[in-house]
């Protein structure tokens, strides 16, 4: 059980995410400073350094959480399809469900994280490595179980499939954010599992 004193300082450190987050994917890494993500968080500065050595860990920190939430998510859209006794395909369109639910509810950490994985010379570059690799070996996993169950031909290339999925997610549901905001999340979860499917030829 945790402690009161843990439960705050993870409410703290939440708050500071969150304002972290949305003045970043606002202005910019460089252009924020802790002064300002300390005054939107609501708290005083000696707190921001309190819970983190620096900007920049509380950077890392926040893409380590942002996408242990993203991956917890997926995780669990397929354990309760499998639970279901759904097939290992089902459970993939569960988690591209998951998946946009998620992005939906997070668009600035999306937004953000899409922005840093194509930098290269950032301090936390190993950091999203390592976190995104999380994220899809989440989907790699399913994919094995699919190609080991018959589900899926075994020619598919594992690795690739499974981050072209979670590309095609974060994409899709960036633009339909910013450019198709009216389409309901149904919509947009219908159009990728006809692709997911192959079943966009027609055929």
């Amino acid at each position: 059980m945790e402690s009161s004193g843990t439960t705050r300082r993870q409410a703290t450190r939440q708050k500071l995410y969150e304002a972290a987050v949305t003045l970043i994917a606002e202005k910019g890494f460089s252009a924020t400073t802790v002064d300002e993500i300390a005054e939107r968080a609501g708290v005083a500065k000696g707190t921001v350094y309190y819970n983190f050595k620096s900007k920049t860990e509380l950077f890392e920190e926040l893409l380590r959480h942002g996408v242990g939430l993203l991956t917890a998510s997926l995780r669990t859209a397929a354990e309760e399809s499998e639970e279901r006794g759904g097939t290992r395909v089902e459970a993939l369109d569960a988690m591209i469900r998951a998946g946009l639910a998620f992005i939906d509810r997070y668009p600035a950490f999306t937004q953000l994280y899409v922005a840093e994985l194509w930098r290269t010379n950032r301090a936390w570059q190993s950091t999203l490595l390592v976190v995104r690799q999380q994220a899809v070996a989440v989907v790699e996993g399913v994919l094995r179980d699919a190609v080991r169950g018959g589900e899926l031909s075994e020619e598919i290339d594992i690795p690739l499939t499974a981050a072209a999925l979670v590309g095609m997610v974060l994409v899709a549901a960036l633009d339909w954010q910013a450019f198709q905001p009216e389409r309901s999340i149904d919509e947009v979860h219908s159009a990728l599992s006809l692709l997911l499917r192959g079943r966009v030829s027609g055929r």
